[in-house]
């Protein structure tokens, strides 16, 4: 058989980008998707380093259009898709009472409605060779909830209801879809907030550390393997404990 096939959103940087360099060190080839990444010339060239091909796909998940075109152009170059992470990801925080209309859209969008649109065109092929693997990263707050955060929150929450869904249609074709809920990891995202804050968000971490997104690519790794058949409709909590 010719090597697996991965499509990883939101590969450019931080989780993503580890999340593709891992499944490239495992053998896979993997389509590395999200707005602008053809010009990521040092991911890619990290990637090809590993060996396998690999692909780049400039992907806007706020246009369904480019969605589908970019699933159409990997499969036209690759020929099959056996994984998907669903990785991509954006936060606009804000208080409930004040959240702007165009600032829960754009959450619910790229987090929870591009997610289902891209499972939606890879499940055709998994279907039809009987095997594959979605796997959705989510969030810790998705579980525990979290203020200021309405529109994230449900977006996380709305995808792992969809993990769950998901997991019940396509298991008799031998289609595991699980979830990643990453804690509080130390990415561009986390490097923006203060000493004092991270100080008391640590407080509430019985590992007393920040993940690293190298932690959350192995439990991904773990997931998109066959050691894992028989796992799905799982949320994998990769969250130091502060939510048990």
């Amino acid at each position: 058989m010719s090597s697996r096939v991965a499509v990883v959103t939101g590969a450019s940087r931080g989780i993503g980008r580890e999340i593709a360099l891992a499944l490239c060190r495992t053998g896979f080839d993997v389509v590395a998707a999200s707005p602008q990444i053809e010009k990521n010339e040092e991911l890619l060239e990290n990637m090809r380093a590993l060996g396998g091909q690999v692909l780049a796909v400039n992907m806007n998940l706020l246009s369904f259009d480019s969605i589908r075109e970019g699933f159409a152009k990997a499969l036209q170059q690759l020929g099959r898709i056996d994984v998907l992470v669903n990785n991509a990801g954006v936060t606009r925080d804000g208080l409930a009472v004040r959240m702007k209309r165009e600032d829960w859209d754009q959450v619910l969008q790229i987090n929870l409605h591009a997610a289902f649109f891209a499972c939606q065109q890879v499940l055709p092929g998994m279907m039809k060779q009987r095997w594959g693997r979605i796997i959705n990263i989510v969030s810790v707050v998705a579980e525990s909830g979290n203020a200021g955060q309405a529109n994230y929150v449900a977006s996380k929450a709305g995808l792992i209801g969809l993990t769950k869904a998901l997991a019940q249609e396509m298991a008799p074709r031998d289609i595991t879809v699980n979830a990643v809920a990453p804690g509080f990891i130390d990415t561009d995202m986390t490097k923006v907030l203060s000493d004092d804050l991270k100080t008391k968000l640590l407080a509430h971490v019985p590992l007393r550390r920040l993940g690293r997104p190298d932690e959350i690519a192995a439990a991904v790794r773990f997931l998109a393997s066959d050691d894992a058949g028989y796992i799905t409709g799982h949320v994998l909590d990769v969250n130091g404990g502060m939510y048990m």
